[in-house]
């Protein structure tokens, strides 16, 4: 068990060291992003030739930006700073997203809890509307205390997620047998958002919302986008193109290593692991390799 205690803090060390040594800034926030609900409750700060962005939830309502351009394909990150304390029945999420009712997501959500217990990270996807690939982690440091970079990489051929540049996720393209995948020609927007979801972030709605302890405000900055812009349906075969060019973020060995290794000491839930919900029927991508 030492053993595996001493790689994974090495793993953590090495990829926060090379995501500290290229830090990304971007286009700043205001140009990149706009308030798209709860505007009274969220806002653009920029001081100290700073550029954040603070997101509210109190009893009245949530909030939430949105890129302003739509993307094909491609890597997008934010730094994010959880609300702290109790945080119990709040969810603070990044993610990317198609629009109409059988939109395609990709999502990162922070599933708040008591003081005390973790803040669990929750991944998923919605294909077509449809969701149910839950895959959920115990992060490895406190996300309330500082911020953390959460990456989102999109391509024809496979998803990941990153925290800290570490991989920790791998959603492979099996659409040629009939599993299924974001629409290849169905762009996406980023996402941030803080909403009241009680009912069941915590402990099944165990746990819920603490109101005296509002408002929780989560705290976001250096949002980047490293994907194709789309443009209309033109925008198809040239942001696939682009994407197929490029092998940037693609996993290699080391990358395989530090999600195993993540994967062994973090995770909570894997949805391809779960028999009681799906009696040995499990999903066709759960006997896949995915990396």
């Amino acid at each position: 068990m030492a053993g595996f205690e001493f790689a994974i803090a090495m793993a953590i060390v090495i990829a926060a060291a090379a995501l500290n040594s290229n830090v990304i800034e971007g286009k700043s926030m205001l140009k990149s992003m706009h308030l798209s609900w709860g505007t009274q409750r969220s806002g653009f700060l920029q001081p100290a030739g700073r550029d954040d962005v603070t997101l509210l939830l109190d009893p009245v309502s949530g909030s939430g930006i949105q890129s302003k351009d739509q993307f094909l394909f491609g890597t997008v990150e934010m730094q994010i700073k959880l609300v702290p304390g109790d945080s119990a029945g709040t969810v603070t999420s990044f993610y990317l997203s198609s629009l109409g009712a059988k939109h395609n997501e990709v999502d990162f959500e922070f599933l708040g809890n008591v003081t005390g217990q973790p803040i669990i990270i929750h991944t998923n996807i919605y294909t077509q509307g449809a969701a149910g690939r839950e895959v959920q982690f115990y992060p490895w440091f406190d996300p309330s205390e500082d911020y953390h970079n959460y990456t989102i990489h999109w391509s024809p051929s496979r998803i990941v997620w990153f925290v800290d540049n570490i991989p920790i996720r791998v959603y492979r393209n099996y659409l040629h047998e009939g599993i299924p995948y974001p629409d290849l020609d169905q762009p996406m927007r980023a996402y941030s958002s803080i909403w009241n979801a009680d009912s069941w972030a915590t402990r099944g709605g165990l746990d819920r919302i603490n109101w005296s302890k509002a408002p929780f405000v989560a705290k976001l900055r250096k949002f980047r986008a490293r994907a194709c812009k789309f443009e209309g349906s033109t925008s198809v075969g040239k942001c696939t193109a682009a994407a197929a060019a490029s092998t940037t973020l693609e996993l290699g060995l080391d990358g395989q290593s530090q999600m195993e290794l993540i994967r062994y000491k973090s995770l909570i839930y894997d949805y391809c692991e779960d028999d009681d919900r799906y009696k040995g029927l499990f999903p066709g991508e759960c006997f896949k390799p995915q990396y």
